[in-house]
This record gives C-alpha cells, structure tokens and sequence, in this order.
C-alpha cells in the first residue's frame, strides 16, 4: 500500500517518529512522497532515498547524540564563551556534525541531490520532490518550502544537496547556529529551524483541489500519555520559566494547531506519538534537546511511536475517510 507521510519536528525525540514507521512499514505501507521539518525533516529524507524505518534505527541507536551539540573552543569556556558565540555567531552551537552524519547516509544510497528524487507520482500535490523540507527565513520574514522555494535564490533544485536543505531545518534559533544562504544578488539570508513557522507541514502534500489516491498520514508528538490527538490543550504561566516554555511553545505550535483546527479530517489522519516514558517508575517527558539520552530512553520513544502507529491502523479506513471529508466536498463542487 502507497502512502505520504509528513513527520513533525521534535529532535532528538525524531526515534518516535522511526517506531512509528516501522510499524507503517509491517503493516504493508511504503512512502512515496514525504515532508517534514527539523528531526521531521531527517526522517523524511531518509526515506525519500530508499531507508526503511528499521534501517534508520539501527543508524540512529548507533548515533552519538553528545555531538549533536558541535562544541568549539568558545563553548568549552563555559557561559561566557556561550554567551560570546552566541553573540558573535547566532547561535551557541556548530550543526554540521548532523549535516555530515546525514550526507554519509546519503552517499550509502548513492543519492545527495533534489533531482535524484524526482516525483513522478505526486498524488495530490504540486512539488516535483518526493521530499521536502520546512525552513525559515529570517532575512526574508517568510516560511520556505524546500527545494520548491530555492528559485528565489537563484538556485536550481535539482542540483541543490539533500542533506544541506535538511541542516537548514533542524537550525534550532539560538541553540544552533543559523545557515547562511546567499541569494543571486549575493545577500546573505539567515535560515533557521522551519518549526518556527510550521513544525507540523501537513498541509504540504495536500492541495485539496483533487481527491487523493493514497493517503497522507501526518506523524506528531505530544506530551500527553494519551496517544489521540488533542485539538486543544492548557498550560498554566505562573513564573519566568513558565512563560519561556510557553512562548517558544506557540512559537513553534500555534500556526499548525490553528491549520489543523480549521481543515477538514487531518486530525483524523494524524498519528500523534506520546514523548512521556516511564524511567525508574515515573514518568518523564523527553525533551528536544535532551542530547544525553540513552539507548533505553530511545528504545522506549521507539516503541511509543510504534504502539500509537499499530492503535491508528486498527481504525483507519481510508474510503471511510474520503467519504467523510473529500467525496462529499467534490461533488458539491462539480
């Protein structure tokens, strides 16, 4: 069975996304078109050039997340030299080590360019890519959509490296250091972590002005034990830190909670993944950037994804699903 799929970002929790697939994946579907940002964004292109869901594992299992924090002489100063690289460079930490990381996978498939992975079943989208990344421009105050959005650059997509359109979403504002990218007129455009502005691109391989062949199944977390989807959730500000979390957590969250609340069935098509895990019988919510993580912690992140794919399917029924938000729409229509 062909399916898309759209995977939200959620670093170093993206080994949910991976049990979630693999359980896609035993069950008979295969992905043809795939989007996503930041972690999102690494999955997808993985599977954009011939990875299976347990193929990713093993390469994430074996992958030294400590690193993915790239360290330089001025962050091994401590706050202060953070503060300066911060200052100086945007960003506390150097990302290339996941961009080198992914390139050698890349390389193993023999495929590192956009116009390797031509789309020639799209399904109800417009890109010419089976895979496409989310990034935000800051220079330009605008969402793009990669490698579709390159030609603003004067840059062509097909020649356009894979793994250097997926170190543009993953750059966490702040934490990483933002990627540069020159544009033909030779401004520099600082790019950062496209969940600033969709963490949660379902909408991508969707035009909604055909009825779909195969489905687009979207792939996100939650900090909730409960694996169904939540249209709607509270969080409390009492303090400082609370109104930090809270800010970066609209940031990232409320255009796609807002998207989704007013589509017709993605919520129905949404495969939400619980990052909490029980360690040493409590429960423990794994964070974006907990790059300490251990094998344990992964594997049951993994196992969570794959339970919540297992409970979707065994209600999913995709004419149901047309029947219910597209059929009735198109005959309206015509």
């Amino acid at each position: 069975m062909i399916c898309n799929g759209v995977f939200e970002g959620g670093g170093v929790k993206g080994i949910g996304l991976v049990g979630a697939v693999c359980a896609m994946e035993d069950a008979g579907y295969k992905f043809e078109n795939v989007a996503g940002t930041s972690a999102g964004s690494i999955v997808a292109s993985l599977l954009s050039v011939g990875y299976t869901g347990r193929e990713i594992k093993d390469e994430m299992i074996k992958l030294d997340f400590s690193r993915l924090k790239g360290q330089t002489l001025l962050t091994h100063l401590g706050l202060p030299g953070k503060a300066i690289k911060l200052l100086l460079k945007n960003g506390v930490y150097d990302a290339d080590y996941i961009r080198v990381w992914l390139e050698a996978l890349l390389h193993k498939k023999n495929i590192t360019r956009f116009g390797e992975i031509r789309a020639y079943h799209t399904h109800g989208h417009d890109s010419k890519y089976r895979f496409q990344a989310i990034a935000s421009d800051l220079s330009g105050s605008r969402m793009l959509v990669l490698p579709r959005d390159l030609h603003v650059f004067g840059l062509a997509p097909d020649k356009f490296s894979i793994a250097t359109a997926v170190r543009m979403s993953i750059s966490i504002p702040v934490f990483y250091e933002p990627y540069i990218l020159t544009d033909s007129d030779g401004k520099s455009h600082v790019i950062v972590d496209g969940g600033l502005l969709s963490n949660y691109p379902i909408w991508v391989l969707d035009n909604r002005k055909t009825n779909p062949i195969i489905p687009t199944f979207g792939f996100k977390f939650s900090s909730s034990t409960s694996e169904e989807p939540r249209q709607n959730d509270y969080n409390s500000v009492l303090s400082i830190s609370d109104f930090t979390k809270a800010m970066i957590r609209t940031l990232l969250d409320a255009h796609d909670k807002h998207y989704i609340s007013v589509s017709r069935g993605d919520f129905q098509r949404t495969i939400t993944i619980s990052t909490i895990i029980n360690k040493n019988d409590k429960e423990h919510d794994i964070s974006s950037v907990d790059f300490n993580i251990s094998t344990e912690d992964m594997e049951a992140l993994f196992d969570n994804g794959y339970r919540s794919a297992e409970k979707f399917l065994r209600t999913w029924d995709f004419d149901k699903w047309k029947r219910q938000y597209r059929n009735e729409t198109f005959r309206t229509a015509s």
